[in-house]
Order: structure tokens, then sequence, then C-alpha cells
């Protein structure tokens, strides 16, 4: 199974916050944001890791490169417009086996994320997208769900019958990169609009709930996640 991180932001808020660091290198507990979840990639099976930054990050590509003598992975450098042109980028390196993808800034608890895996790699479902009813995110993506937690549709305003939002998490299929393609072609962007897409091209989504899922976007977010990371609060 092949696993990837999309890092290519700017981390525009975090450095009007004061935080100088680029934002893969934000160390949570110690260990870089982006170190942290390469390794656990490759505790939950990963034969590398591929990873994409943008053109401007000279910092977090050293790191990378000196990280590489380490463990096993690959850097594509090139600056995208929005989260689906980085997963677009990264696609060649996908294509042809069941993957799982995340945004370098997604905070979980690792024995949640190692069933969301074990699960995927178990079903015949087009993907499996991680959810949470913890929200503390300024524009959360919800997530509307049928019989067996299959995703029926994705929406920027809650629904009163909707309990889950987006976790950032998403173990998907050659089929869906299908769709990204055609997505790319349609002049979209935004990965929540791709997400869309699967379910307008009748892919098969399964919402799997963890019991919460941090982001960092602001100076605030990083004790926050240390907290929750060290103390599971």
């Amino acid at each position: 199974m092949k696993f990837a991180i999309i890092a290519a932001g700017e981390g525009s808020r975090l450095s009007q916050e004061g935080i100088s660091i680029p934002k893969p290198l934000v160390p949570l507990n110690g260990v870089p944001m982006i170190e942290r979840l390469t390794r656990i990639f490759l505790k939950n099976g990963a034969d590398s890791v591929v990873i994409i930054i943008n053109n401007e990050n000279e910092t977090t590509k050293k790191y990378l490169i000196d990280l590489q003598k380490q463990l096993p992975l690959e850097l594509i450098v090139k600056t995208t417009p929005s989260s689906m042109h980085s997963l677009y980028e990264l696609s060649p390196y996908l294509g042809d086996d069941k993957f799982c993808v995340t945004t370098v800034d997604t905070i979980f608890r690792e024995e949640e994320f190692s069933g969301f895996i074990k699960a995927f790699q178990n079903t015949e479902e087009d993907g499996y997208m991680a959810v949470t009813d913890f929200i503390d995110d300024e524009k959360p993506l919800y997530i509307a769900t049928g019989e067996n937690n299959l995703i029926t549709g994705f929406y920027d305003d809650k629904k009163s019958d909707i309990q889950y939002i987006s976790g950032g998490i998403y173990c998907l299929r050659q089929s869906a990169l299908n769709v990204l393609k055609k997505c790319l072609d349609k002049g979209l962007e935004r990965m929540r609009n791709f997400q869309r897409e699967l379910v307008k091209e009748g892919l098969s989504l399964q919402a799997y709930p963890f019991s919460k899922i941090l982001d960092v976007d602001h100076a605030e977010d990083i004790k926050k996640a240390e907290s929750f990371l060290t103390n599971n609060n």
C-alpha cells in the first residue's frame, strides 16, 4: 500500500502569528510533524512515503533530503494552487495500488489510524475516509452518511442529520484518481470539490470514525496538538 503526504501549502497563518519555521517542520513534543507522519506510515505498512512540498520551501527540502538517509521516502518539489492539484502531482506514484494520503498537519491517535488502515486493506470499497464528530475547524467539511456509514454527500454547511466532518485522511483506489483527472479537466479546485465528484461518479466511500482529529493551522493549535498526543484529551 502506498502512502503520501501533502505539504505544499505556505503555512501563512502560522508565520503571521510568529512561527518562524516552515509548517512541516513544526515540532510536536519534539518531533517535526512531517517526520512524525512518515514514521507512523512506515509502522503501518508503507514501503516508502512520497511527499510533495512547494518550490519556496528550501528549509523543508533540506530536512527531507537528510531524512532520506534514514527513512525510505520520495520527494516532489512543486508549487501547486491547491491540495487537489498536489494530489494530482502525487498520482503517478499512487496509481497501481491502494493508497493513503493526508495533509502534513493532520493530528490523530496512532492506534485509531492503524485500525483505519487495516479496515481499508480488507475492504472492496473504493475509499475509506476518516471522519470525526469533534469540530475545531474554521471551515469544516460536513459529511452525510447513509446505511453502514456509506458517504452520501459533502457539504460546506451543516445539515440537521449530519454527525461527522472530514478528518482529512483519505484511503483510495485507482478509481479515485480517474475522477481526479476529470476534476482538473473541468477546472475544479480544492480537495472538497474532488470528494464531491467522487460521490457524483458513484464511487463507494466508507466513513471511518475517529474520536478526534486536529489540524495545526494557528500557533495556539500547536499546544492543543501536543496535549492531545500526550494526554489523549
